[in-house]
């Protein structure tokens, strides 16, 4: 077997060509391609592991806002059940309030009442009690009506102090007030005992005042002796109704 060296060393050229021509022209622009299609591949990798970040962060970004929406309601909620209860407490203060003051003017209103209905009901015992004591008094004898009060107001003529004695027995008339008309006996009786307790029989003005029942009543500038049944009844009703 011949070796055609000539042939061979052509055919190792062209292979030694046709090598750089594929390197060149084939080779390279498909690797070149590869890779950009290698870093346009990652870049979508990163493009979508970043595009998960963000989704990632966004989702965590919710949830804190939606756990702080939740708090902030709860939060109101627990402000608006707080206000709710301070106004409900406000509101059965003012409340217990009110009735204590209607309840406390009810009382004060009726005591107002029973004391209105007290002071008539003292008003009428009176005015029945005089009317009693008249017609009582007007089946006594009519000496009975002033004879049993001389020395009565004589007695307390005789209590008051000795400047006021003085002065009604040195000065001038003193009205003297009886429950019927006296008669000029009657009239000199009664200036006969207050002279023994003055010194000095006074002045007499008579008056006659059926008002008093029964009894004597003296008038002077300085003092009133009374001594009739109207007084007493007048101190009765008055002591009833302080101890009422």
């Amino acid at each position: 077997m011949t070796i055609d060296w000539w042939t061979l060393g052509l055919q190792t050229v062209n292979a030694v060509v046709l090598v750089w021509i594929l390197a060149r022209f084939l080779f390279r622009p498909v690797s070149r391609i590869l890779a950009e299609r290698q870093a346009a591949a990652h870049a979508a990798l990163d493009e979508a592991e970043a595009a998960r970040e963000e989704a990632r962060a966004a989702r965590d970004t919710a949830q804190r806002e939606t756990a702080a929406i939740a708090a902030e309601r709860a939060a109101r909620i627990a402000r608006a059940q707080d206000e709710a209860a301070q106004e409900k407490r406000r509101l059965l203060d003012e409340a217990r309030a009110a009735a204590e003051k209607a309840r406390a003017e009810g009382m004060d209103d009726l005591a107002r009442l029973r004391a209105t209905q007290e002071r008539d009901l003292s008003v009428e015992a009176g005015a029945l009690a005089t009317d009693i004591a008249a017609k009582l008094l007007a089946r006594l004898p009519d000496e009975a009506r002033i004879a049993g009060f001389i020395d009565g107001l004589a007695e307390a003529v005789a209590k008051l102090p000795e400047t006021t004695r003085a002065g009604i027995a040195g000065g001038g008339p003193v009205t003297l007030r009886s429950a019927r008309a006296l008669s000029a006996e009657e009239q000199a009786q009664i200036a006969q005992r207050l002279g023994a307790v003055l010194g000095t029989p006074p002045a007499l003005s008579v008056e006659t005042d059926a008002t008093l029942l029964a009894g004597l009543e003296l008038e002077t500038p300085h003092a009133i002796v009374r001594n009739h049944f109207r007084a007493d009844l007048d101190r009765i009703r008055a002591e009833i109704a302080d101890h009422e």
